[in-house]
């Protein structure tokens, strides 16, 4: 028996494609500037079901690829083996809210959005938030260890996943849950998987962590005309308490909003901060005075009221609707110490202008955990060009103690740039845990050792 055939033994005939324009389709980067290819593509229906598929997968001696929202910006979902591609879109269940623990039980294929809905719907809310939130799913999301727009309060995805169950490549699952809040009970299995990028086995379910929905918010765009003066201003907001969103925006992104989607900056500056504060009391009076002090070009922009807060993040997530206007822009996220952004800022628009000279750099992220993302809008290289480029990139991020990746993960990208963040002995740990649950490498090659 074909291992087509097999696949459509376990799954079903009706969720087995070997379609070329299918397969096309799925064997293409987020950004758009990476492809690659694949024979099949799967879509089980059950964690039994994603378990059978890598068995067989592992019988047959081929490469798998595991997909979920595909919003991968590190060409993380593109695979380079004519590979089985596993998609997780049919584990979308979200189950009951646990209003009394604050948890809920959801499949790996649920969209962020999804659970916020779901959250929100009890009166809880999800700490993690992306713009991508109608599409990246939660298992690829844990898988990447995504951090996003709340990280500074609610902290990233492994910070939020508290029981998992994970289809493991030599076919069997792991089912890892508690009904206690802490349990220190031998190795924490869960964590090993986050953030692993579906090297070590597919993510199936996840029991998420809710918080109570704050009864008081206060939104506010800041303009700076330097940026080390805003990042000043970052490191007085980020430890506050009451601390809900510290979000940094290049002038040149909202100039690029203004004009292709409307949606332009209220303050002057070359650079804003874009900060909200969120508690049981009424949080104005803390920001007014946190801000008497911070060197602003002007008056704050500032929302008290949902419409207008909803008004001030459109600033910040316009971005995601204005990035590819020029072609797919060449993506760099990093993770910088807050005294080495403004050196990295002014390098990395030199380092553009040397090797691309019409690029539009433009810079943006979570200055509260130094987390920034790098597009560079207006980017025609390709080739050898590109790679002289991006390397150029990784070794400036390096060169200011910064790290390779900071929320995107490794994915294919970024494989060759590891040694950079990680030493030879820890990048032999992770090789020696690879091998433990995947020791012929079948599942997710190109991810992260490649």
């Amino acid at each position: 028996m074909s291992l087509t055939a097999r696949l459509a033994e376990i799954v079903g005939d009706g969720y087995v494609s070997t379609d070329p324009d299918v397969l096309h389709g799925r064997s293409v980067d987020h950004t758009g500037r990476y492809r690659g290819h694949a024979s099949v593509l799967v879509r089980p229906g059950s964690a039994d079901e994603v378990a059978a598929v890598l068995r067989a997968c592992r019988v047959a001696g081929a490469y798998v690829t595991v997909q979920g929202g595909r919003t991968s910006l590190v060409a993380g979902t593109v695979p380079e083996h004519d590979d089985v591609l596993l998609s997780t879109e049919r584990l979308r269940a979200v189950g009951e809210v646990d209003a009394v623990e604050r948890k809920v039980s959801v499949g790996a294929g649920a969209t962020l959005a999804e659970v916020q809905r779901a959250a929100a719907a009890a009166g809880l809310l999800f700490g993690v938030d992306l713009a991508a939130r109608d599409s990246a799913t939660v298992g690829g999301m844990a898988s990447t260890n995504a951090g996003g727009l709340r990280t500074v309060r609610y902290g990233n995805m492994g910070e939020q996943v508290i029981g998992l169950d994970v289809a493991l490549p030599d076919g069997t699952v792991l089912r890892r849950h508690s009904d206690v809040r802490m349990d220190n009970t031998g190795y924490d299995l869960a964590s090993l998987f986050v953030g692993a990028e579906g090297t070590l086995g597919v993510i199936t379910e996840l029991d998420l962590r809710l918080y109570p929905l704050p009864s008081h918010r206060v939104t506010a765009i800041c303009g700076f005309a330097d940026l080390d003066a805003l990042i000043d201003a970052g490191r007085i907001f980020r430890d506050m308490d009451g601390i809900a969103a510290l979000e940094l925006i290049d002038a040149r992104a909202s100039a690029l909003t203004a004009e292709h989607v409307g949606v332009g900056a209220p303050v002057a500056g070359a650079w804003q901060l874009l900060i909200e504060l969120a508690g049981d009391s009424d949080q104005t009076e803390r920001l007014a005075d946190a801000l008497e002090d911070a060197g602003l070009t002007g008056e704050p922009a500032v929302g008290v009221d949902a419409v207008a807060q909803q008004r001030l993040w459109q600033v910040r997530e316009a971005l995601a609707e204005v990035l590819g206007v020029y072609g797919p822009p060449l993506k760099f996220d990093v993770s910088l110490p807050l005294s080495a952004i403004s050196r990295f800022a002014t390098g990395a628009t030199n380092l553009a202008a040397e090797h691309s000279p019409d690029t539009i750099p433009v810079l943006f992220g979570h200055i509260g955990e130094g987390n920034l993302h790098l597009n560079l809008v207006r980017c025609a290289l390709d080739g050898d060009a590109e790679h002289a480029l991006y390397t150029a990139m990784m070794e400036l991020i390096a060169q200011s103690g910064g790290n390779v990746s900071s929320e995107h993960g490794v994915g294919t990208r970024k494989r060759d740039y590891v040694a950079m963040s990680r030493s030879e002995a820890d990048i032999a740990a992770m090789r020696a845990v690879k091998s433990a649950f995947d020791p012929t490498g079948f599942l997710n090659p190109a991810v992260l050792f490649g």
